[in-house]
């Protein structure tokens, strides 16, 4: 159970980071990179890292916050899979195919969190408990010598861990990356936070184009110069990684340095963490709510996001409704989908063009170029 809200603590690796930018060392590059501009454009490039990526790798599915109570299920189709994720009656989760066993029915439509304590077939009725086990079947002596046990619904490996769920395609994938990020997001109390909003954007650009806006911090004082460009300096970053996963804080340094830096109170004003969960979700930790970007690709030049906005508590006020919305619309409208995916979806159709065979990064566009080596890597 995650502690009260007044006794966290930023773990030691959240602390060295602020320490860093309070100190001036900001996390900058020494030389221009270079990038094949295909990676972004090539549809056999694609279709590999659908293989050896999201094929096989432990991918965030949604915050917990989305399934919070017992007995419930939503829809995920996002990752080309058709997926039912459940909490069951003792509060585990599972991620399922939303398959019948029995002539292979879509179970469950609604793009809503749903009851799951019978999930039932809208074709024959087959009826599922929320852990995947088939429970009834109608005329069920139409069906003699039929083992119910051996038709559960397909569980894929799940992991469950600091707020958020994950599942992976591969049986064999190693959660563990994954687990390792749990004590900072328990650090945040991310677990017991309430979603206030989500919602899914159509970007038109490939996944990793959309990625690399959140690994720099060059573009923030530019792009953003309407919206959020005034809450940090410019080129003020620090960055380390947890195995493939990138934790980084833009902020102030001469703020950082008057303040308690144990105090999330006072460090989470001063500074905003981001990470990259490799391979495609982006969690940015604002000062008083979190934002969760789930990106999933869908051809070599289209993605959907996924925002899932998560706050202290439900709205109990007009107030308290009035903050929340305008914390929205300036994230999720004003400088994701109208600055960040914007300029991803201009990127891609300037790159489509095929007039650059290379993109430039910067001093200040560090942070990019690894995550491209572990995908090249996997690759």
């Amino acid at each position: 159970m995650d502690a009260p809200a007044s006794v966290l603590r930023p773990t030691s690796g959240q602390r060295a980071l602020a320490d860093a930018l309070a100190r001036g060392e900001a996390a900058m590059g020494t030389q221009i990179i270079e990038l094949d501009a295909s990676v972004y454009t090539n549809p056999q490039r694609f279709e590999a890292e659908q293989s050896a990526m999201f094929g096989k790798l432990p991918l965030v599915v949604s915050p917990s916050a989305l399934l919070p109570e017992d007995r419930h299920a939503f829809v995920h189709d996002g990752f080309g899979v058709p997926l039912l994720v459940t909490r069951d009656g003792k509060g585990s989760a599972h991620v399922l195919a939303n398959v019948c066993r029995h002539r292979g029915t879509r179970l469950v439509e609604s793009a809503d969190v749903v009851p799951a304590r019978g999930i039932a077939c809208p074709y024959h009725a087959w009826t599922y408990g929320p852990d995947g086990a088939l429970k009834g079947v109608p005329r069920a002596d139409c069906f003699p010598g039929l083992d119910k046990d051996e038709k559960h619904l397909f569980e894929f490996a799940a992991a469950e861990a600091g707020g958020l769920l994950w599942f992976a395609r591969d049986v064999a994938a190693d959660f563990g990356p994954a687990e390792a990020l749990a004590p900072d997001f328990d650090a945040f109390g991310l677990g017991r936070l309430h979603l206030y909003r989500r919602h899914t954007h159509q970007v038109a650009a490939n996944w990793k184009l959309i990625v690399d806006a959140f690994l720099e911090s060059y573009h923030v004082q530019r792009l953003h110069a309407d919206t959020i460009a005034g809450f940090f300096a410019d080129g003020i970053t620090a960055a380390d990684q947890v195995g493939p996963h990138q934790r980084a804080v833009v902020g102030r340094a001469d703020y950082l340095a008057s303040i308690d830096r144990d105090d999330w109170q006072q460090l989470r004003h001063a500074v905003t963490y981001t990470y990259h969960l490799f391979p495609s979700a982006i969690l940015v930790v604002s000062p008083d709510y979190i934002n969760l970007l789930n990106i999933m690709p869908q051809s070599v030049d289209s993605s959907l996001v996924e925002d899932f906005m998560l706050i202290p508590q439900a709205p109990a006020t007009a107030d308290a409704e009035e903050h929340w919305r305008k914390s929205w619309d300036l994230l999720d409208g004003g400088t994701f989908a109208g600055e960040d995916f914007r300029a991803a979806a201009l990127c891609q159709q300037g790159l489509s063009a095929g007039l650059l065979d290379k993109v430039t990064l910067g001093t200040l566009e560090s942070g990019i170029a690894p995550f491209h080596q572990r995908v090249e890597a996997l690759l």
